[in-house]
């Protein structure tokens, strides 16, 4: 029901006046199509979709990319997970047994908008772009002419991403009420973005000031009471996913005040990697890891044991130690951790 792999079609094909609709109103044109349910925007960073997008400043290959991958998972280090809720450490917020946790994005579509717009900045020679220690850290003037049409680009790639996960969602939970019955009440926790810019309100020397955060390998980690949350998260802060690896654990926690002063309400958003892929691959084989996850009551499945060998999990950082940082720091309070049973791998 949710395809994985590099390239990877889905059963959705949209012409390109289609996939304008989903650019523009992300998750919500999913809804509008019979996916997912209304809660799930309310249980998502901006409702599930980002204002001022705008297809147009999207190419045709992106679109072309793009077209048939909507519902499907991608690859990489993109998952999807059944995980059995290990432990709760506030009783108050969090209750259940099973969670199901989604990881992926904008699949080639966003992949191209990046490297449309990184070639168009490359192409400008402003004085941003001299000596550059790497092409990917081309820029632009945010206010100029091309950093406004990057800006809304990007925001139909989060749009796109929005209606992806919202529509594997929607996958997900007709799995489940086929296999265990319609009374099988699969409700969201949050749908959260990493990899995007965004302008915001924050506080710096005792002055408001509108500034550009751009999260990379970081997601939002807003404290209670912010305006941007909804109203059944208010009195707690936001909900934060920080998976670890398919044979660790993850974790759910809620945005501090603290966030705001320390790091612009931003953290990371997983573990974070210790070996590159290519030394993972060198290093790990994926049948054998396979075999060890197994043993662990772990089912993996993966279209690719070299791609499996890349997200072993010693080739990423010790997530029980990378949590202990986030709640000493102040970013977020734990509320529950996560162990995986069955892991899907976008491989």
């Amino acid at each position: 029901s949710v395809p994985t792999g590099v390239g990877r079609a889905g059963k959705i094909k949209l012409s390109h006046h289609e996939l304008d609709k989903y650019l523009s109103r992300g998750a919500h044109h999913a809804l509008s199509r019979g996916y997912g349910e209304a809660m799930d925007l309310d249980h998502s960073e901006e409702n599930g979709c980002f204002d001022g997008a705008d297809p147009a400043f999207v190419s045709e290959r992106a679109k072309d990319r793009g077209h048939d991958q909507l519902g499907t998972l991608g690859s990489g280090n993109h998952f999807l997970e059944i995980q059995v809720i290990d432990e709760i450490y506030d009783n108050t917020i969090a209750q259940g047994h099973l969670s199901i946790m989604i990881h992926c994005g904008s699949r080639g579509l966003g992949h191209q908008v990046c490297t449309d717009y990184v070639a168009k900045m490359l192409g400008t020679q402003n004085s941003f772009i001299k000596n550059l220690p790497d092409r990917q850290l081309a820029c632009a003037l945010f206010t100029s002419e091309l950093g406004q049409e990057y800006f809304a680009a990007m925001k139909g790639a989060a749009n796109f991403a929005f209606a992806n996960r919202h529509i594997i969602a929607h996958e997900v939970r007709q799995v489940f009420q086929e296999l265990f019955g319609r009374g099988c009440i699969i409700r969201s926790v949050y749908d959260l973005c990493h990899n995007v810019g965004k302008v915001e309100e924050h506080r710096i020397v005792n002055h408001k000031k509108s500034l550009i955060v751009h999260r990379k390998g970081a997601t939002r980690a807003f404290g209670p009471g912010h305006s941007s949350l909804p109203a059944r998260y208010s009195a707690y802060g936001q909900p934060l996913i920080i998976p670890g690896t398919m044979g660790t654990f993850s974790y759910i926690l809620a945005g501090l005040d603290s966030s705001m002063e320390k790091s612009f309400g931003s953290c990371c958003h997983g573990a974070g990697r210790i070996l590159s892929r290519m030394k993972a691959k060198k290093t790990f084989n994926g049948r054998t890891l396979k075999d060890q996850l197994k043993a662990a009551g772990i089912i993996i499945k993966s279209d690719s044991d070299r791609g499996l060998a890349e997200e072993a999990p010693e080739a990423y950082k010790d997530i029980n130690d990378v949590i202990s940082v986030v709640l000493g720091a102040g970013l977020a309070k734990n509320i529950a951790r996560v162990r995986p049973v069955l892991v899907i791998k976008g491989d």
